[in-house]
């Protein structure tokens, strides 16, 4: 039951990233690339918020504030982690191994993968708990 859980996170994180990474994508025709992650990002957030509330944490029975504020601090984590992901590989780790092309796409997807595990215990045990 449990694991069924954690693959209905897994899909609807998907959903929110491909949001997030399609976003960021169509974003950088206008703007520069920290700031196109950042408000992609915040797509992202919405998109992950109403599909982890809607499907995964169906029995969630703390308030819905209290759902949305720490949903919110888990994931302003998360972007830490995704920023320094993504501005390390960018900037540095994909330069270095001669991959320039698309480099900060790929890293990007890099930095949206990487919080997986920690946002689901997160969100497990605080933004959607059962009280």
């Amino acid at each position: 039951m449990k694991s069924r859980q954690f693959i209905k996170f897994i899909l609807a994180g998907g959903v929110a990233a491909i949001a997030n990474f399609g976003s960021r994508i169509i974003l950088g025709y206008w703007m520069p690339y920290i700031p196109s992650i950042i408000i992609a990002f915040c797509i992202g957030l919405v998109s992950a918020f109403v599909l982890n509330r809607t499907f995964v944490f169906v029995n969630a029975s703390n308030t819905f504030r209290n759902q949305a504020f720490w949903f919110t601090i888990i994931n302003l984590a998360a972007l830490g982690q995704t920023l320094f992901i993504s501005v390390v590989l960018a900037n540095h780790a994909l330069p270095a191994i001669g991959i320039e092309t698309h480099a900060e796409t790929i890293a990007h997807g890099f930095g949206v993968m990487i919080p997986v595990l920690t946002s689901y215990l997160g969100h497990k045990h605080l933004s959607f708990r059962n009280v």
